[in-house]
């Protein structure tokens, strides 16, 4: 005589709802960064060079904020450097 309440087994309902649950799970995780680090771009991405394009430099442009670091992209930022989304200053 088998003993049905040892066996296991996985229905594809459960199957599914344990993915939904996984993916539910990964977004949340997702949204622990904040909207600022989120909305940072990669020094690769727009081109960050830690010399001037001429007489633009970061210093000059209305992203940067002293003493380095930008508005818009992440990581250490030299006042000296340029982007290709550089802003003259008002």
């Amino acid at each position: 005589m088998k003993n049905n309440a040892c066996q296991s087994f996985v229905t594809r309902r459960s199957a599914i709802q344990t993915l939904v649950a996984a993916a539910g799970a990964g977004a949340v995780v997702e949204l622990s960064v904040s909207p600022a680090q989120a909305a940072k771009m990669a020094q690769k991405a727009v081109a960050y060079q830690p010399t001037p394009k001429g007489t633009a430099n970061c210093a000059g442009c209305a992203l940067f904020e002293a003493p380095a670091s930008c508005k818009s992209v992440d990581g250490a930022i030299s006042p000296e450097g340029w982007c290709k989304i550089w802003v003259k200053k008002a």
